[in-house]
């Protein structure tokens, strides 16, 4: 019965309208967070992508206060411009001063996090908030998603794939050996910050339908759960795309199953169950292998024993 369900909901994304943009939508933004958050975490920024949402906040906020529209794309805007100038902060305070990158980041995200506070609790005030559609983006709200706003998302995750393809040598090596690109005359600052600016668009697609609160989880748990199972960069990427779309499709499957469910919850609980999996599962980073390698050489040093004379009263150490 449970099976026969998920299959009439498998073929009900390509007849449901509804559920099919939101399933689309999940895809393309578990698809390009899923490969763009491989840098993060191999840059050892994992909470940068959170900075980085929680600073578009204000950005939405001043957007419908200057627009007075609840259309996606000047929303986007100001969402993108804010979280671009939220990382610009930060690397900025990163670079200028004494401040560690975790100071600068809790900096960042409580600052421009708390001015979007205000900005959406002066709007409610005002009656705007709810009418202009702001509090979806706190919490994400996938089922909004319709046809112009798939399109949009399509555009940008096309954009950030097109620089990640073109600067993809550049970002691998100031990802890995930043003074070994400054030996080679690359421009780090600038790559960084280009970097920054794709990771925020990324960030954007992901507003519309797992929020602000939520959006760090989908930029994290694909590439660790792919760090798991490869140690070549581009494989982990692929790999990373492929578990973020997976968990953006089945997660809207999932709660399409039950009335009432948010879908951006269910989708990082989806990407965190594929991360649990790999941490498991993965051979030699895998957890059961790593215990069942243990098990083995433990009984290869028992057999051990057992040829050595004189040591068969030793055996019982081992057990």
């Amino acid at each position: 019965m449970a099976l026969e369900e998920i299959l009439s909901v498998f073929v009900g994304i390509l007849a449901d309208y509804t559920l099919r943009y939101v399933a689309l939508g999940s895809a393309i933004l578990g698809i390009t967070s899923g490969a763009l958050g491989c840098f993060t975490v191999l840059r050892k920024q994992s909470l940068f992508g959170d900075a980085l949402a929680h600073a578009s906040l204000p950005g939405i906020g001043l957007a419908y206060l200057f627009t007075g529209t609840k259309d996606s794309l000047p929303l986007m805007l100001g969402a993108a411009v804010f979280a671009w100038f939220g990382g610009i902060i930060t690397l900025a305070i990163t670079n200028t001063t004494r401040i560690k990158q975790d100071a600068a980041l809790g900096i960042t995200l409580s600052v421009f996090f708390g001015l979007g506070i205000v900005l959406l609790t002066y709007l409610q005030s005002v009656g705007g908030a709810s009418q202009g559609g702001l509090d979806r983006f706190l919490f994400g709200q996938a089922t909004a998603l319709i046809e112009s706003d798939i399109i949009n998302l399509g555009i940008l995750a096309a954009l950030c794939f097109v620089i990640l393809i073109v600067f993809y040598k550049e970002f691998k090596i100031t990802t890995f050996d930043s003074s070994f690109g400054q030996s080679l005359g690359l421009p780090t600052k600038y790559l960084n910050a280009l970097l920054t600016s794709v990771i925020v668009v990324a960030v954007v697609i992901g507003l519309h339908t797992v929020g602000v609160v939520l959006m760090v989880s989908m930029l994290i748990a694909p590439a660790v759960a792919a760090r798991q199972w490869t140690l070549n960069l581009k494989t982990m990427i692929i790999l990373s795309s492929i578990f973020g779309g997976l968990s953006g499709i089945i997660g809207s499957m999932i709660s399409s199953m039950a009335e009432g469910m948010s879908t951006g919850p269910v989708i990082v609980i989806t990407a965190t169950a594929i991360l649990g999996i790999s941490l498991l599962f993965s051979p030699k980073q895998g957890y059961l292998y790593k215990y069942f390698c243990k098990q083995r050489k433990l009984h290869i040093l028992l057999d051990k024993t057992k040829t050595i004379p004189g040591k068969e009263q030793n055996h019982g150490n081992f057990q």
